[in-house]
């Protein structure tokens, strides 16, 4: 199988879980207790693939500046393009309560929403085809993260977007289409990034970790803390100890 085509496979799993997770919001009544625990434990999870497997990969490939630089680029552009979308009602994509805009609040919010979803999936996807190109096969602590961030992401979003009176048509054309992109992000991020220079790999995978962790902290960690209250820092420490493991392991 080409290496392009195996990364596309693999983005395509990882974008998966947000349709897992928007497919068991939608059929079964999940609490938001349970939601923001798992949400926790996700971000937790990307957090410990972005200390050691992203920024660490990108500083000893490309440099200390081209890490630096590339992480700082993706955290601003992240900002920059979700204050855009707030201002159009996707402010709270990743809410499970009843904080997000529904079409009539906002003329626009369902597209801005759609969006917005994608924002927060490229980066990891374009990751996961990264990985790939040092021949050793799938990252598979970074797989894995992506994966059980991605299905608390699915389950809080539609959650939210059923209390705001969103259609199971919207719902699971957003999280299908967003699955079908993220194996296209990781496709073409192999493909194209083949034969680039180490310091132009080690860039995009600090932009893409930068964007990732500016998405953590901005939309994962507030929604689990509304529920899951003093206990989202342990849960959160033993979705990075549990990726910590299964990277070491791994390797």
């Amino acid at each position: 199988m080409p290496q392009w085509l195996e990364a596309g496979l693999w983005g395509l799993v990882g974008g998966g879980a947000l349709l897992l997770g928007a497919a068991v919001a939608w059929r079964v009544p999940v609490s938001r207790g349970v939601v923001a625990a798992i949400m926790a434990f996700g971000a937790g999870v990307l957090i410990s693939a972005l200390a050691f497997d992203l920024v660490d990969e990108a500083e000893r490939s490309g440099g200390l500046v081209p890490a630096v630089v590339g992480f700082l680029g993706g955290a601003g552009a992240y900002v920059l393009a979700n204050v855009v979308l707030a201002r159009r009602g996707a402010r709270h994509r990743k809410r499970s309560g009843d904080q997000q805009s529904s079409e009539a609040d906002v003329r626009g919010s369902g597209a801005a929403i759609a969006i917005g979803a994608l924002l927060d999936g490229v980066p990891e996807s374009v990751v996961l085809g990264l990985s790939l190109l040092g021949g050793n096969g799938i990252g598979v602590s970074v797989l894995v993260a992506v994966f059980i961030s991605n299905v608390p992401e699915g389950l809080s979003s539609v959650a939210g977007m059923k209390r705001a009176g969103r259609g199971a048509r919207y719902v699971f054309g957003v999280w299908g289409g967003i699955a079908l992109a993220s194996g296209l992000a990781a496709l073409l991020g192999n493909l194209l990034l083949r034969d680039a220079p180490p310091a132009t790999v080690a860039v995009i995978t600090a932009v893409a970790a930068g964007a990732i962790l500016t998405m953590v902290a901005d939309t994962m960690i507030p929604e689990a803390f509304e529920r899951s209250g003093v206990y989202t820092g342990l849960i959160a420490a033993i979705g990075f100890l549990t990726a910590f493991t299964v990277g070491h392991l791994g390797g």
